[in-house]
């Protein structure tokens, strides 16, 4: 999230087509990702329906629960890792 603000700042100085362009393509990688099979994303929810589909019944509520433990623990770990190299890449951390 860092480095997106500070990479739109410089793209902003190249006009206003750049700079749509730029929000163009981070919405398009936002619902890309939104895809992803992790529960808490909308993803998680397609691949949840289709173990629904396949085994003829839902999961049980135990096992939606692990899931989305994983998927959050999964999330929390990339958005720290993402923050933290931005972090890094300006400097912050030797």
């Amino acid at each position: 999230p860092i480095r997106i603000a500070k990479s739109s700042g410089q793209v902003a100085t190249f006009g206003v087509i750049a700079f749509i362009s730029m929000m163009a393509y981070i919405s398009i990688s936002l619902g890309l990702i939104n895809l992803f099979p992790i529960p808490m994303l909308d993803g998680g929810h397609l691949m949840f329906y289709t173990f629904e589909a396949l085994l003829g019944r839902p999961l049980s509520q135990k096992t939606q629960e692990g899931f989305f433990r994983i998927g959050l623990f999964l999330l929390l770990s990339l958005m720290f890792f993402t923050t933290f190299n931005d972090l890094k890449d300006l400097g912050l951390f030797g």
